[in-house]
C-alpha cells in the first residue's frame, strides 16, 4: 500500500460522488500526513510498514467508536462507524482466521519455551512481525493469554 495508490482512489471516489469513501480516504490520507510530520518532518516519507500501521490505528479507532455508541444506543452513529470501517479493511491485507492465529500462538510458545503469563512478553514479540497487519492485536493478546493459562 502507498499514498500515491490512495489518491488515485480519492480522486475515483471524488468522480464517482462517492462521499463517504472520499471522506474516510481524505481523513487517511491526513493521518498519513500527519504521521510523517510527527516521524520526521517535511522530508519524510511513510513507508508501506508506516501506511499500514496508520490504517490499523484507524480501524483500531472505529471499532472503539463502534463500541461506544452501541452502549450510548446511537445506532446511526454506529452505522456510519461500521461503513467506514469497512472501506478502511479494504486497504489491509487479508486477515488471519482466529484458527490460524491459535496455531501461530502454539508455534510461538513451543519456540519461545514460555510457561506462563509472565512470558508473554517473549511470546508477543515473536508473533509480532509475523501477524503484522493480519490480526487484530488485542485478539492475539487474548488468545496468547489464554494458551498460557491453559495447565
Amino acid at each position: 500500500m502507498n499514498k500515491q495508490k490512495l489518491r488515485e482512489d480519492l480522486k475515483q471516489s471524488m468522480l464517482a460522488k462517492n462521499e463517504l469513501k472520499t471522506s474516510v480516504l481524505r481523513l487517511l490520507l491526513s493521518a498519513i500526513n500527519y504521521y510523517e510530520i510527527q516521524k520526521g518532518g517535511a522530508g519524510y516519507e511513510a513507508t508501506p510498514e508506516d501506511i499500514l500501521s496508520v490504517i490499523q490505528k484507524e480501524v483500531k479507532q472505529r471499532n472503539d467508536s463502534i463500541e461506544q455508541y452501541k452502549n450510548a444506543n446511537r445506532q446511526e452513529l454506529v452505522d456510519k462507524e461500521e461503513k467506514e470501517l469497512e472501506i478502511l479493511k479494504t486497504y489491509l491485507p487479508e486477515q488471519l482466521g482466529e484458527d490460524a492465529i491459535k496455531k501461530l500462538v502454539g508455534e510461538a510458545i513451543q519456540n519461545t519455551g514460555a510457561s506462563s503469563v509472565s512470558d508473554m512478553g517473549k511470546v508477543m514479540g515473536y508473533l509480532s512481525p509475523k501477524i503484522k497487519g493480519k490480526a487484530d492485536g488485542s485478539l492475539v493478546s487474548k488468545l496468547v493469554r489464554e494458551s498460557l493459562l491453559k495447565p
